[in-house]
C-alpha cells in the first residue's frame, strides 16, 4: 500500500480529529504505532501542522467513518483523482559526468555483441547512429583513446536491458539466419530444366 506524502503531518491531523486507533493510523501513514502514540502525547511532532488527507484525496471521510467504529479495520487509501503520466519513450538524458564514456560503451557493445542494430545500441547507451557509425569505422575524432568498456559497469544502462536487447537481437539474427537456409535449401532441392 502506497503511504501518504508527508506521514507524520497526516498522523499529526488523524490524531487531532478522528477516533481511529493508533494501530490504524500508525498502519496507514506507515509509522510505528509507539510513533503515533508519541505523537499523541505530544512526544513527537511538536508544533507540527496537521495534514488533512481528505483535501489532500488521499483518504475519504466514508473511510474514517468506516474504520473509526471498528479498531480491526484498515485504512484504504483513495484511488487518485489525478493520473500520473505515462513514462515517456525517447532520448535519454546522460549526464556531463558520463558522457565520456559513452565511446567506450559504444566500442564495448560493436566488439561483444555485433548483432546488435544500431537503433538497439543508440537505446542502450544514449547515443545517434552517426557516432555508432565513426565509432565502428573507426573515424570517431577520439578513436585513439577509446577503450572498450561494459556499458553496465559504466552505468549507462541496465544490464536486464542489455540482456532484453541481446535477445531480441538474437532472435531476429535467428530468423533471418532460419530464412536463408530455407530459402538455400529449396533452391538447392529444385528440379532444374535440363
Amino acid at each position: 500500500m502506497a503511504h501518504p506524502l508527508m506521514p507524520k503531518a497526516t498522523a499529526v491531523w488523524l490524531v487531532d480529529n478522528t477516533a481511529l486507533s493508533f494501530d490504524q493510523i500508525a498502519d496507514f501513514c506507515g509509522l510505528h504505532a509507539l510513533e503515533v502514540q508519541a505523537i499523541a502525547d505530544g512526544e513527537v511532532a511538536i508544533g507540527m501542522q496537521g495534514l488533512d488527507p481528505i483535501i489532500g484525496g488521499e483518504l475519504t471521510q466514508e473511510e474514517i467513518d468506516r474504520c473509526a467504529g471498528n479498531p480491526d479495520e484498515r485504512l484504504k487509501a483513495a484511488e487518485p483523482k489525478i493520473k500520473l503520466p505515462k513514462k515517456q519513450k525517447g532520448a535519454r538524458y546522460t549526464p556531463v559526468s558520463k558522457r565520456q564514456d559513452r565511446p567506450d560503451a559504444i566500442a564495448w557493445l560493436i566488439k561483444n555483441y555485433p548483432e546488435l542494430s544500431d537503433a538497439q545500441i543508440s537505446k542502450l547507451v544514449g547515443t545517434t547512429k552517426p557516432t555508432i557509425n565513426a565509432i565502428r569505422d573507426r573515424t570517431h575524432w577520439n578513436t585513439a583513446n577509446i577503450k572498450a568498456r561494459n556499458p553496465v559497469g559504466l552505468d549507462m544502462c541496465l544490464s536486464m536491458d542489455l540482456e532484453k536487447q541481446v535477445a531480441v537481437a538474437r532472435a531476429r539474427a535467428g530468423t533471418v539466419h532460419a530464412k536463408k537456409s530455407t530459402k538455400k535449401e529449396t533452391t538447392e532441392t529444385s528440379p532444374t530444366g535440363d
